[in-house]
């Protein structure tokens, strides 16, 4: 009789605690849980609910990973409105800040770290934000003497550190608004305006790691050319914007995680006349995009604006479906993850 043994060249082992790591095809008996487990790995990506936000919110400030993440304003409740809360996520709960950021504000952009971030332009109260800058630095905000050099914007891309950051696009102010080419470098201290992206856009959003030399934008809006959203994306070399293959389905008010060359699109307004949230997934693979099969839990529009991750671990939180704010958070696990199963009779 043909065996385990037989044709592998060893026996299941019996251990209480799982194999780490392990090659995938390994089988094993975990003495502990009563249970024979294989390892495996991911063929698509999924998503899985994590802690909620202290604070229901849209349009936050997001920076850092799955497990060190920070979320910061946004628009919440009707009480407090335009918020300055600050958070702080550790891959398993959220923790409200002891300081907020100086100037209440949503939709603004985010890039770095949890602990060494940039919060950029926004809309505040009675207005929008003059360009202005705030960095964090694990604990306080501080503002930045210089703000960005174009008109005064919220929605924008960005990605980098908070020494070598890129924002890119968004709606720009004052009245009327409209979408916007821009795009400014940030050094640590003062921004400096660079080479324009090739199709200007608003409520964008995008992918990108340190240094700021290799970036993707994807999917906004283009208000000047009536209620539509926009399915191009754009790939960053450090010097100019290149036009690339497009998402299959056009968004704005969507969220990015990733890299240039692996990113992941999600969520975001298919309809901008009529908001309809959706929680399609697409993944590039620094070529074209390829539909996800599986979806956000929750379809949203106006989560965080920044990082939240890499293709294979990343994160959203917030935004809105509708009137009502959300505080729903959600975890990526990109294709191509270890993984351990148990073996079942069904």
């Amino acid at each position: 009789m043909t065996t385990y043994k037989g044709i592998n060249g060893f026996a299941v082992q019996s251990v209480a605690t799982d194999p780490s790591p392990s090659d995938e095809g390994q089988v094993w008996y975990n003495n502990a849980s009563y249970a024979f487990k294989l390892a495996s790995v991911t063929t698509a990506g999924t998503w899985a609910a994590g802690g909620n936000l202290n604070t229901a919110r849209s349009g936050i400030a997001g920076a850092g990973t799955q497990t060190a993440a920070l979320g910061a304003g946004g628009y919440g409740p009707s009480t407090p409105g335009i918020t300055a809360v600050t958070e702080l996520y550790n891959g398993t709960s959220w923790t409200n800040n002891p300081t907020g950021l100086g100037t209440a504000r949503y939709q603004a952009a985010g890039i770095g770290t949890q602990t060494a971030a940039l919060a950029i332009g926004g809309n505040v109260s009675g207005g929008w934000a003059p360009g202005g800058t705030e960095k964090f630095n694990g604990t306080t905000w501080t503002a930045n003497p210089t703000g960005l050099n174009t008109a005064p914007r919220f929605g924008m891309a960005g990605f980098g550190t908070n020494t070598a950051g890129i924002v890119a696009g968004g709606d720009r102010y004052p009245s009327p608004v409209r979408e916007s080419a821009a795009t400014e470098s940030f050094n640590g201290s003062t921004w400096t305006t660079v080479n324009s992206l090739n199709t200007a856009r608003g409520n964008v959003n995008g992918a990108g790691a340190a240094p700021q030399t290799a970036g993707l934008v994807f999917g906004g809006n283009a208000i000047s050319l009536g209620p539509n959203t926009l399915n191009s994306s754009e790939s960053w070399n450090g010097t100019s914007w290149t036009t690339t293959s497009s998402l299959n389905t056009g968004r704005r008010q969507l969220s990015g995680i990733g890299t240039q060359t692996a990113a992941v699109a999600v969520g975001g307004q298919t309809t901008p006349s009529a908001p309809s949230a959706t929680g399609a997934t697409e993944t590039w693979n620094g070529t074209s995009w390829a539909t996800n099969p599986n979806s956000l839990g929750t379809a949203r529009y106006l989560m965080m604006y920044g990082g939240g991750g890499s293709n294979t671990a990343g994160l959203v939180y917030g935004g809105s479906a509708g009137p009502s704010q959300l505080s729903a958070t959600e975890e990526w696990t990109g294709a191509g993850v270890a993984t351990t199963k148990t073996i079942t009779t069904s």
